[in-house]
Order: structure tokens, then sequence, then C-alpha cells
């Protein structure tokens, strides 16, 4: 029992021991299932604060034979499976976390002979009668040849070189050799049960391609089988909302965003975070990535600024994710960029429509600060005339309402598209950008019963006093027309659970006249 080979199961106790545990047992059936096969190369990146180390504490405290883990697993899912002790605890394994050997072997330089040096040093312990090499694939093909051994091999964090020295091309080939040497080529009649790789970046397709081309990888972009294990579930996030008491509307529209497969996944950290503090806020910040998104979002890419602008506003944008190169330096367009935050979490992906998205409030909160930090003129001006509009909504001033509105439309919508009512819905909701401070996402199509209302604005509730907005749209028709329709098909209905005032409004753009025609009423419900 070591720190890298055949580790105890203290830092699973310590996940279990934790006021929320969400139990992710069942990744261990696919991990069972896999072991000795071509699929028992599993490479799963997911953001920070997703539960990589836990995942990679679990398959150690699982499988490996430095411990006794029965009374820690048979509670749980695992437990319940027919096959839970033919694996349990019966291997032999190593767990490297690299983020953690990097800061021990104090420089990136040392890292690998640090990592090799320790490992063989407690190979030796475990397997004395056995004169090993000073590599460690080398020592690992020959406990295999002299006992018949094979080891599970986990490696946490394992992007760590690839991203922090991304610039140094020393250290890049020492890492890539080792783990061409650990995984490239390794079949089930070698060295390898079991490899499991966890960390921010999918492997990168340059280089390290050729040392780990045999994994079968789960990201962002597709999770497959794993979606479940990446994050937590909409099931998972009602039952603690249950057992502690919170608004699961509130929790899914602060912290719900990422879909991976059919599966609505939520952060850990924000939902734990949420659950026993109680403050519905951004957590995100106090994670590591914050600080990488601010030269991202202003890279000098085309229409790279454009597309934030749209999904700070609640829109897509399409975005093209084959091109990028796995790593956080090699940029050749704002596809990339998109990619890349994507991987980090800051934005979500559709995969059947392929486009990008931000996912929920706490992450538009964290680009409404960046963005802030960046100081685009673009988005100084947009928020000055934002705030004019908003304010004139308020303000019940209609014409003032319609004039703004005609300026964005002209500004924010190309003449391919600029005549026709999707077009409009996607400008106001860029147009009324600065209500992100005090509104959440707006709702689009928003179901009624008897239609959908065009675009729908609910204030924050940290901010009761303002109304809720209700927009709907039309085009060569009116506004009058449009505030008959939401009357008439009772729209204000779809907010019975909002108790403040509704603002309805009524906009119309005449092709003919080219101009917008505005009309506001308010309704108070009884």
């Amino acid at each position: 029992m070591g720190i890298f080979v055949n580790p105890n199961n203290s830092a699973f106790q310590a996940a279990l021991n934790s006021e929320i545990y969400v139990d992710k047992t069942r990744l261990l059936s696919y991990t069972n299932k896999v072991l000795g096969t071509k699929e028992g190369f599993i490479c799963n990146s997911r953001p920070r604060r997703f539960g990589k180390s836990t995942t990679a504490d679990m398959l150690a405290a699982y499988y490996s034979r430095g411990c006794d883990s029965e009374k820690m697993f048979e509670a749980l899912e695992i437990g319940q499976e027919p096959d839970f002790r033919t694996h349990l605890n019966h291997y032999e394994v190593i767990r490297i976390d690299m983020q953690w050997c990097r800061t021990s072997a104090r420089t990136a330089a040392a890292t690998i002979s640090y990592i090799e040096k320790n490992i063989i040093g407690e190979l030796h312990e475990v397997f004395q009668e056995v004169r090993l090499p000073d590599s460690l694939p080398d020592a690992l093909a020959t406990v295999n040849k002299v006992t018949g051994q094979k080891f599970i091999i986990i490696v946490d964090e394992w992007d760590c070189l690839i991203r922090d020295e991304a610039k140094n091309a020393e250290i890049q080939e020492e890492y890539v050799t080792l783990l061409r040497g650990l995984f490239k080529g390794s079949t089930p009649t070698e060295f390898i049960h079991l490899a499991y790789l966890t960390g921010i970046l999918p492997i990168k397709k340059i280089k390290t391609q050729s040392a780990l081309n045999n994994f079968d990888e789960f990201t962002m972009l597709d999770a497959g089988i794993l979606s479940p294990y990446v994050g937590f579930t909409e099931e998972e996030v009602k039952a603690l909302c249950d057992q502690f008491g919170k608004d699961f509307k509130e929790v899914k529209r602060w912290y719900d965003g990422y879909l991976l497969q059919k599966e609505h996944i939520y952060n850990p950290k924000a939902v734990v975070s949420v659950m026993i503090r109680g403050s519905f806020k951004s957590y995100w910040s106090m994670t590591g990535t914050y600080e990488s998104i601010l030269p991202l979002i202003g890279m000098d890419f085309d229409g790279l600024k454009t597309d934030i602008i749209k999904m700070l506003s609640g829109d897509s944008v399409k975005v093209e994710v084959s091109s990028f190169q796995n790593d956080m330096v090699t940029f050749q367009d704002k596809d990339d960029v998109l990619t890349l935050l994507i991987h980090l979490g800051y934005l979500a992906y559709n995969e059947i429509l392929q486009t990008a998205f931000i996912p929920n409030e706490e992450i538009r909160s964290e680009f409404v600060k960046a963005t802030k930090r960046k100081k685009w003129d673009e988005l100084t001006e947009l928020h000055i005339k934002s705030e004019e509009l908003l304010h004139a909504t308020l303000d019940m001033g209609a014409e003032a309402v319609a004039e703004l509105v005609e300026e964005f439309h002209m500004n924010y919508t190309s003449a391919l598209q600029y005549n026709n009512e999707n077009s409009l819905s996607s400008v106001l909701s860029i147009a009324y950008l600065s209500a992100m401070q005090y509104y959440f996402k707006p709702i689009r199509e928003m179901q009624t019963g008897r239609g959908f209302a065009d675009l729908v604005f609910l204030p924050k509730k940290e901010y009761p006093e303002l109304p809720a907005l209700l927009l709907e749209l039309k085009w060569d028709k009116s506004a009058e027309s449009a505030i008959r329709q939401a009357k008439e098909r009772k729209y204000v209905k779809a907010l019975e659970h909002y108790a403040g005032e509704i603002l309805l409004i009524g906009i119309n753009y005449s092709k003919k006249e080219k101009q917008h025609q505005c009309i506001i009423e308010k309704h108070v419900k009884l």
C-alpha cells in the first residue's frame, strides 16, 4: 500500500463522509465490463469541479489491492451488481495525480523523473523478487513477464503538462514518450487491465495522438454512455432539492444547461454549494479557469465578439468543433476558441444542432464580468443603448422603445434576415442585454397553453419591484394586433407563478413603411 501503487481508500472515504455525496458507482459497472478489452482504455475529460478526482478516487478504492473496501461499497449502487465482489480490491493499481506530482516535483522539468522514480520505488517494495529497470513502462512490462500481473492505471489531471507547458517542446516530448511507453500498443495480452485518464482537455490531436490513439474518448462534446457520470443528473438534483428544501426551478435556472446525450447535467460544485450555503449565485469564479477566459474572449477573430454578445442575450451560435487541436495555444479561428470554452465548461454544446450556448445564469454572470473587464468598445456602446431601451420600456415610453428597437434592428441584423419575425426576436434579445443584470435569460416561445409568447423576461428574486416583460412580435401587421393576441390567448396565464406586475409589449415591423411600432400596457394580476 503506497502513495502511487495500490493506494488505500481514504480519499474516497472522505467523499463519502461529506454532507452531500451523490452515488456514481454505477460507472464501475461499465469499467468492469471493459476490463481486459480494447475498450479498457478510457479518457474522460470534463471541466474543473465536475468530480474528476472523486471518480479517480472511487476507481482506486474499488480496484486496489491495498485496501478492503467491501463495507464502503456494499451499500452503494455497485454493491447491488452480481459481479460486485468479482473485481473488488483484486488488482494492482497505480494512481497518478499529475497536478500533485507537478507540485511535489517542484519544477515541470522534474515531473516525469519524479513520477518514474517514486512509482518504481514502490513497485520494488511490492515485487521484491523482480529486478526492475529504471523506465516505468519497462518496469511494468518486467513485472508482467516475471509474475503475470497486470495493472490498472488511473491518471488524474492527465493533461496538466499539456496545458501548463504547452510551449515547452522538451517537456511535452518527455511526457509523450512516457505515455507512449505505457499505453501505445497495449492490449489485453500485455500489462494493462484498464487505463482511465481524466482531465480538462481531450487527447491532443498532434504528437500525443500517436501515443493515445487507442483510447475511447468521452468529452463535453460527446460523453456517450458516460454522460450520467460527468456531473449531477436532473433526477439527482431534484432529490437534493427535496432533501435540502430548495426550489428546484430556481436551481435549474441557475445551474442547469449542459446537454450530454439526453441528460441535463449540472455542475456538482455549484449544486452542492447552493444546497449547503443557500445562496443562489455564481460559484464558478472559485475555480481556477476563470482568468483563462479573459484572453480567449478578447482574441481578434472575425465574429467572435458578435457570437459572445449573441450568447449573452440567450441565443445559440453555430460552431465547428472538429478543427480544434485540443490545446490552449493553437487557435485558427473563433470556432477553436468556442470549442475550448465548451471543454472548460463556460459554454454548453448541442451535439444535434452543432451549436454553442451559455448554459445557465451562473455562467452568464461570469461572462458578463469577463466582458466588462475586457472593456470592449462594441459592448460598452451596446450596454448604453440597451440601458436606454430598458428604462424606456419600464417607463412605458412606447415611442422611444420603437425608435430604439429600430436602431438595434438596423445595426444588428443582416439585410438578408432583416424582414422576418425570428430576426426581430433575436435582435430584441440583444437589445435587452442590459436587462441581464436584473432579469433572467429571456424565454423564447414560452408555451402558454393557447399559443407561445414570443419573448418573456422574468426579474430575479432580488428585484421584486420590477415587472415581468412579455413581448409579442408582429411583422407587417400592427402593434395593436400583437397586444390583442396576447390578451385573447391569455398569455399572462403562463406567468401564474409570478406575483408582480406584467408589462405587455406589442412590437410590429412594417416592411412597407420600414419602421417599427410599439404599444405597452400594464397588466396587474388579481
